[in-house]
């Protein structure tokens, strides 16, 4: 899940405007979770169709 669509608990607030403590540390965590963490969903399908048609073309050329 990106953290754009979060909402704080706290101050009711989008998390990605970071307005309160808990905000900040919530938005530092998840952008430090992995280096995938910060792409929105339709961007790791299309890295993942462009890896599949990759790996079909290399296999293809092998054979």
């Amino acid at each position: 899940m990106t953290y754009d669509r979060l909402v704080c608990a706290n101050c009711a607030a989008p998390v990605s405007q970071g307005r309160c403590p808990v905000c900040r540390a919530n938005r530092e965590r998840l952008q430090q979770e992995g280096p995938f963490a910060g792409l929105n969903p339709m961007a790791l399908v299309a890295l993942m169709v462009v890896l599949l048609a990759a790996l079909a073309l290399v296999a293809h050329q092998a054979a």
